[in-house]
This record gives C-alpha cells, sequence and structure tokens, in this order.
C-alpha cells in the first residue's frame, strides 16, 4: 500500500469519525439529559451507540477493500476489541480529569477525548480490526 492509499483511507476514516462525532454527541447530550449527573455512564452508552454506528460505515466504505479478508462478525468483534477499548478507555479516563477537574463543559470535554483516541483507533483499525487476513491476528 503506497502513502496516498494510505491518506485516502485516513481521509475516509476521518469522514466516518466525524459523523460518528456528531453521532456521539447527539447521543451523550440526550442520555445525560434523560439521565442526568450520570455523565460517564451516558458517555459509554454513546460510546457503544458510536461504536456500532462507525462499524457499520468502516465496512461499507473505509476499508470496503477487505469486506471479503474476514467475517463480518470477525471484523466487528477486533472493531470492540481495539477501537471499542480504546475509546472507552481513552473517554472513561480523560472525561473525569475535563469535567471534573478542569471544568470542561460535557460536549467540549467529550469532542477533545475522541479526538484524542482518533489516532490510535485509526492505526488500529487498519493494522489490526480490518487487516488482511495474512496480517491478522487470528481470533
Amino acid at each position: 500500500m503506497n502513502v496516498l492509499d494510505v491518506l485516502v483511507r485516513w481521509g475516509k476514516f476521518n469522514a466516518v469519525g466525524a459523523m460518528g462525532m456528531g453521532v456521539q454527541l447527539a447521543a451523550l447530550a440526550v442520555i445525560n439529559r434523560a439521565w442526568p449527573g450520570h455523565y460517564l455512564w451516558a458517555t459509554a452508552a454513546a460510546i457503544e451507540i458510536t461504536l456500532l454506528h462507525n462499524f457499520a460505515w468502516h465496512v461499507a466504505w473505509t476499508w470496503r477493500d477487505r469486506r471479503e479478508d474476514a467475517s463480518v462478525r470477525n471484523q466487528c468483534l477486533r472493531f470492540h476489541l481495539s477501537n471499542g477499548l480504546v475509546s472507552m478507555a481513552g473517554n472513561l479516563t480523560l472525561m473525569p480529569v475535563l469535567v471534573d477537574g478542569a471544568h470542561v463543559p460535557l460536549l467540549i470535554a467529550n469532542c477533545i477525548t475522541i479526538l484524542c483516541c482518533s489516532i490510535v483507533n485509526f492505526c488500529l483499525g487498519d493494522l489490526w480490526a480490518f487487516s488482511r487476513r495474512d496480517r491478522a491476528i487470528s481470533t
């Protein structure tokens, strides 16, 4: 894969991520409004909703050329074990620091945490969750 291919895939990843950020922020706002005071639970639920949204787009578009290499079930499992864990750990670690410690508003804090996790998530998605079968770690 050449540099141009990586840059195109990075662009697609970020387009999906931008849509996913909208999904996550909207879900977080709705869930937090319905159950105020429990922003970490709301954050975790919003992340899961976003993971499913982003996975569907990544399979259909970002890593479309790799759909044949693994079952969707295995890709979804690897996506959750990589991007899901990074997003959960990153968000649930940084959100209290930003919201409670630095008094950053909830949705702005969530934007910051999403951006902090994005580069790691792209690398894990490209190298493992959606990797070619010959490079993937078997699950």
